[in-house]
């Protein structure tokens, strides 16, 4: 896409008409002393304004350059030397998601960067980069009809540049259809193909599918002139069909910033993007994958290794049964439970017959889970009945302990589970393969290896395991033994989360689990509920199998046939210590 040529045609400008020191930096010192510097040597050697002005001999350094007494520095990032040495009115940031995060505890890059324009009113930075990993959607825009890239979490994007430019304008590069005349964002998902050709096969034979109703073809031979009538489009803009775009509706924002897909690119045709996205694929290496679709200027997201269906798929699996309900083929109802800084995540899944489940509720206890009252609101969950019968086993994840590490020594989630500790235990995940899915370990263990003699069991479980099996079980046949059964007031937020994380295999075929969205807490107490019902051998439950009815539950009790014994019986004291009777018998 010529990204770094475009700061090289920028910073020549700039010297040319209004000098003023400048600031390159890179992603790596190799980079601007191999690949940087000796381009901007010959731009400095090639532009009759520029040669006669440039320092030569000894004032001529690697990443210090004079030109008509005005410094251009090259600094990279992980260098704090390079990044914070002079001042520059002109600061250009290439290849932003290829630097390290920090420079040894002082900071980012940008932030090192930016501060060397402070004492220009007129400043400018600019950063370029192609992006790496996110999970982005696109929406469509009601007045203009284009399609552009949603706003996204920015914990969801793990590419910098990406989360840089959605914090700006979101200008998108646009083209006008040559057949219908519909102007629309280009982007890989518009390309089409022969079904089962090959890599080879499909370089030549592809095309652009309009995305109007009308669903033109277009051919590489048009992308010259698209590119000659382009224009840049935010949300909020509007374009008339000339191609004049009106910008009095988009939010003010001080930072422009601008997406081009890479299928503009004079340099590849679509043929040859194609062709490289498809022979990464059939190689499996998931570098080359991300490599083939972020040269298009679009994140990549990694796919599961299985048939793992979206969450759109995961909503339409709900039945007619309500939140809160205990199916009679749901025998041991189970709560696990994921521990954040300022909530509690839950999940109660009934289990029956050959590992069949039954969603009964999820949702969050808000609080800070450092203090107690949350785990108060918690206590009540775990000791309420569902239906009748009580919480059978229940997990809690202790990966997260509140308040640590030194504003709260008492550990709140082994405190709960010593409250509860005949049938609620902390749960630790491995992210490396065991030999066993679930281990039972004692934390409590003093300086001589010793044991405490009341001390909790913690639950060692199998993550990949787990996960896995959940995900399996989001496409069981739900009128098969083992199925995966959702209530009929499950969210949008609840199937997200449960497809939040992908399992991909690396090259040494070993499974990874990538994040694509930070919001995940329902899969994660999911995959315990699945763990839990395991330890209670629920995969042995024989088919058929069904819970008693709630009444026969009850002890029976002789009732004189009097008015006074008649009124007793009905009376809410005694219901309650029928209840409670019933528990206890069970």
């Amino acid at each position: 896409m010529s990204k770094t040529d475009g700061i090289l045609d920028v910073m020549g400008w700039r010297l040319a008409t209004k000098p003023r020191p400048q600031l390159y930096v890179g992603p790596s010192k190799d980079f601007v002393s191999n690949q940087f510097e000796p381009r901007l040597m010959k731009l400095f050697d090639e532009a009759k304004a520029l040669a006669p002005l440039v320092a030569r001999g000894k004032r001529n350094k690697k990443t210090l350059k004079t030109v008509a007494g005005v410094n251009v520095r090259l600094a990279w990032a992980g260098s704090a030397t390079s990044l914070a040495s002079d001042q520059a009115g002109d600061v250009y940031i290439d290849e932003f998601d290829k630097m390290v995060g920090g420079v040894k505890g002082e900071g980012g890059p940008f932030g090192l960067a930016k501060a060397r324009a402070d004492t220009y009113r007129d400043r400018k930075i600019a950063v370029t980069s192609t992006p790496k990993r996110g999970s982005v959607e696109t929406e469509r825009d009601p007045r203009t009809g284009l399609e552009f890239w949603k706003m996204a979490d920015p914990a969801d994007i793990e590419s910098p540049i990406w989360a840089k430019w959605q914090s700006g304008t979101r200008h998108h590069w646009a083209w006008k259809c040559p057949h219908c005349g519909e102007w629309f964002i280009p982007r890989m998902s518009l390309l089409r193909y022969p079904k089962d050709a090959t890599p080879s096969q499909a370089r030549a034979r592809t095309w652009l599918q309009c995305p109007s109703s009308n669903g033109c073809v277009i051919e590489e031979e048009d992308k010259a002139a698209m590119n000659a009538g382009g224009r840049f489009v935010a949300p909020g803009c509007t374009i008339n069909e000339d191609g004049t775009v009106f910008e009095a509706d988009m939010p003010d924002n001080s930072m422009l910033s601008l997406w081009v897909s890479g299928l503009a690119s004079p340099f590849l045709s679509w043929g040859e993007r194609v062709e490289e996205v498809l022979n990464a694929e059939l190689s499996g290496d998931a570098e080359e994958r991300q490599g083939a679709v972020n040269k298009t200027g679009e994140l990549w997201t990694p796919t599961a290794t299985g048939d793992v269906p979206t969450w759109q798929v995961i909503l339409n699996r709900a039945e007619p049964y309500a939140k809160g309900a205990m199916p009679d083929a749901a025998i041991h109802p189970i709560i696990t439970v994921d521990v954040q800084r300022d909530r509690l995540v839950f999940v109660i899944r009934g289990w029956g017959a050959r590992s069949s489940s039954w969603l009964i509720e999820q949702g969050y206890l808000y609080g800070d889970t450092a203090t107690v009252d949350v785990w108060n609101d918690l206590a009540e969950k775990v000791t309420t009945p569902i239906g009748g019968v009580p919480i059978k086993l229940g997990f809690i994840d202790s990966g997260f302990r509140p308040g640590k590490p030194l504003t709260l020594p008492l550990n709140r989630v082994y405190a709960f589970c010593r409250r509860f500790r005949r049938f609620i235990y902390p749960t630790k995940g491995s992210s490396r393969p065991m030999l066993r899915p679930l281990v039972k370990v004692k934390p409590d263990v003093n300086r001589k290896a010793d044991v405490a003699k009341y001390g909790l069991e913690l639950i060692r479980l199998d993550t990949d395991h787990w996960k896995s099996f959940v995900h399996e079980r989001l496409a069981w046949p739900l009128d098969q033994s083992g199925a995966f059964h959702l209530h009929q007031d499950i969210d949008e937020d609840y199937c997200r989360q449960l497809v939040a994380e992908v399992r991909v295999v690396t090259d040494s075929g070993k499974p990874q689990w990538v994040v694509k969205s930070t919001s995940n807490h329902f899969l994660d107490c999911e995959a315990m509920n699945a763990a839990a019902a395991y330890m209670l051998n629920v995969h042995h439950i024989r088919d058929g199998a069904r819970r008693k009815a709630d009444e026969a539950m009850l002890p029976k009790v002789v009732v004189p046939d009097t008015p006074e014994a008649a009124a007793i019986a009905k009376s809410e004291k005694f219901a309650r210590f029928a209840n409670i009777a019933a528990q206890l018998n069970r």
